[in-house]
C-alpha cells in the first residue's frame, strides 16, 4: 500500500509513522508537512508544504495512493472558533478533496476524537466543529471516510510530544500505563492508533463496519 500521511512532525503523526515503515504491507509513505519530520528510511518520501488550504504544487503526491491517515491537528485552548475551524474543518476538508481528486478510490482516515458531536450542533466548540468535519467527509465519500475518535493516547517507541507540558504528564502516566490499559474504552497507543489505520487501509469496511471507529474500536481492530 502507498500511504499519504499528514502530521508527521506531531506525536500522532509520528507514531503512526514508524508503524507504517514497519510494516510489510505498506510499500511507500509520504509525508506532507510544513517541515522535515527527521527520519530518514527508504519508504519515506517528504514533500514540504506551506500553504495546507492549496495543494497545486504537491498535487502529484496525492496520485496512486491507496490511503490518507490525517494526524493533523491542534487543541482549542485558547483559539477563537473561526481560527480552530480553519485548521479542524477547511484543512482536512481541502486535503481530502486533493486526495479524491488524485486517487478517487483513497480511503481517507481523520483522526477526529472521543467526544466529538455528531449533530454538529452542540454547545462545546471542539466538539461540534469536529463532528461537522466527521459528517462533512462521510457525506463526501460514503464507504471511503473513517473517523478514529481516540481518548487517551500513551506515547510508545521513543515519541515524544512537541507540547513540554503534555510531555511531562505522558512521561507520568506511562508508569501506570499498564494499569491504565486495561480501560480499553478510553485509553489507546500510537502503536495502536498506527497499527488500526494500516488494517482498515488494507481491508476497509471489513476491518470496521462503520464510518466511526471509537478508542474500543481502535485496540480490537489493532490487535487483529
Amino acid at each position: 500500500m502507498r500511504i499519504l500521511l499528514f502530521g508527521a512532525t506531531g506525536m500522532i503523526g509520528s507514531g503512526v509513522l514508524l508503524e507504517c515503515l514497519d510494516h510489510p504491507d505498506v510499500s511507500e509513505v509520504t509525508a506532507i508537512s510544513r517541515r522535515t519530520c527527521g527520519v530518514v528510511h527508504e519508504k519515506l518520501v517528504e514533500r514540504i508544504s506551506q500553504d495546507y488550504l492549496d495543494y497545486g504544487p504537491v498535487q502529484d503526491a496525492f496520485t496512486n495512493v491507496d490511503a490518507c491517515f490525517f494526524c493533523l491537528g491542534v487543541s482549542a485552548v485558547g483559539m477563537s472558533e473561526a481560527a480552530y475551524r480553519t485548521v479542524t474543518f477547511d484543512v482536512p476538508a481541502a486535503a481530502a478533496e486533493a486526495l479524491w481528486s488524485g486517487s478517487p478510490d483513497a480511503l481517507f482516515i481523520y483522526v477526529s476524537g472521543a467526544g466529538a458531536d455528531s449533530t454538529g450542533m452542540g454547545k462545546v466548540m471542539w466538539a461540534r466543529v469536529k463532528g461537522q468535519i466527521e459528517n462533512h467527509l462521510i457525506s463526501r465519500a460514503p464507504g471511503r471516510a473513517f473517523m478514529f475518535r481516540p481518548g487517551f493516547i500513551q506515547p510508545m517507541r521513543g515519541v515524544k510530544s512537541r507540547t513540554r507540558w503534555y510531555q511531562v504528564m505522558y512521561s507520568v502516566i506511562g508508569y501506570a500505563y499498564p494499569l491504565l490499559r486495561h480501560l480499553d474504552r478510553w485509553v489507546t497507543s500510537t502503536v495502536e492508533v498506527g497499527q488500526a489505520m494500516i488494517r482498515v487501509a488494507r481491508e476497509g469496511s471489513e476491518a470496521h463496519p462503520g464510518p466511526i471507529v471509537e478508542t474500543k474500536d481502535i485496540n480490537r481492530i489493532a490487535a487483529g
